[in-house]
């Protein structure tokens, strides 16, 4: 019977097997902040996986604001004394003590849901935490930070662009509307990354992920992709309230935590990577119409609403403009995880 643990324990073996650098990693000191979110948890399993199978002497601490929910996070670890789980708010000046050889800032509200509710934390964690962790980076004389940013920060991109989205690519982004607080405060925090490199010799760079999905994500996340997971969990079936048209790329969360842990290795300072898989982009409704068709025996469909499109719903900037991956497949990263297979895996740690 496939378990979520067995597909956790498939994932890590994945990301360890991958063709990287690792024992730059062996005896460091490990910093990941927003550590029992979704991404972030699954890196610093992918990294307490390296020490158990391949005694790397790496040891991980995770930042956290809530400690209860980082102990259920991490209660198959517990007792480990390579990761320790730090209850600090980043925003605020951290320890004194504390140090690391490695950053990986992933403290961030990104579901859209968030956007309009708190817009004030959505905005700190990647302004006033991104100060906190350059300066513990720099005082650390660390060997890497990296920063998990967002293709929110393209901003509106015309169609008229005819080609991928590349890195040096940007549109307008209105700082009054309140979903901008996600991307304006993602933009500063990349703007914070490249000065700490220029006037401090901070190895900052950025990756920019999105719709990144995978074993352990928010179902009730708000966004399109943790919709669909949770309606064929629950044997429901998926509702379209658009023609489903837009193109999005899919990102299995192996493929995402693969090129950070390369970024963290071998991104170059001051650089921001587009860290999506651009082989996994397909229409939102041939999305929903690949799930029903994984569980044919449970009868679910693809539905759609004819309502009218909800004014306050958040809207996606540039949508359905493909995204470059050039720069970060010239350090050797490749996705190995199609979306069929996927969701497959997705589905099945959920049920």
């Amino acid at each position: 019977m496939t378990t979520r643990h067995s597909i956790v324990e498939d994932d890590l073996a994945r990301i360890c097997a991958e063709s990287l650098p690792w024992t730059e990693f062996d005896g460091a000191e490990i910093v990941v902040s927003g550590g029992s979110g979704f991404i972030a948890a699954y890196l610093i399993e992918a990294l307490l996986y390296r020490n158990e199978h391949y005694r790397a002497g790496l040891s991980v601490t995770a930042l956290v604001r809530n400690a209860d929910r980082a102990r259920r996070r991490f209660a198959a670890y517990d007792g480990r004394t390579d990761l320790r789980i730090l209850t600090s708010d980043i925003c605020a000046p951290l320890p004194a003590d504390l140090r690391a050889d490695f950053v990986a800032h992933a403290a961030s509200q990104a579901s859209p849901k968030h956007f309009a509710s708190d817009p004030v934390g959505t905005l700190a964690p990647n302004t006033l935490g991104t100060h906190h962790l350059l300066s513990l980076a720099h005082r650390s004389q660390a060997r890497s930070f990296v920063f998990l940013s967002s293709g929110e920060v393209y901003g509106r991109v015309p169609k008229a662009l005819g080609r991928a989205l590349r890195e040096d690519d940007y549109g307008p982004l209105d700082p009054l509307e309140v979903r901008a607080c996600y991307g304006e405060g993602k933009r500063a925090g990349e703007a914070m990354c490249r000065a700490w490199h220029v006037q401090h010799n901070v190895p900052a760079c950025i990756a920019r992920l999105g719709h990144t999905y995978g074993p352990g994500m928010d179902l009730a996340d708000g966004r399109v992709f943790a919709d669909f997971t949770s309606r064929m969990v629950r044997g429901e079936n998926i509702v379209l309230e658009s023609d489903g048209i837009a193109v999005r790329p899919f990102c299995y969360l192996t493929d995402a935590v693969s090129g950070l842990l390369l970024l963290m290795l071998r991104g170059a300072p001051g650089t921001a990577y587009n860290l999506v898989n651009d082989e996994g982009a397909m229409r939102i409704r041939d999305l929903a119409a690949c799930l029903v068709n994984l569980h044919p025996e449970r009868g679910q469909r693809v539905v759609f609403s004819g309502a009218p499109p909800d004014p306050a719903a958040p809207v996606s900037l540039s949508p359905g403009i493909p995204v470059d991956t050039t720069r970060l497949r010239q350090l050797g990263w490749k996705p190995q995880v199609g979306v069929v297979d996927g969701f497959r895996r997705t589905i099945l740690s959920y049920t």
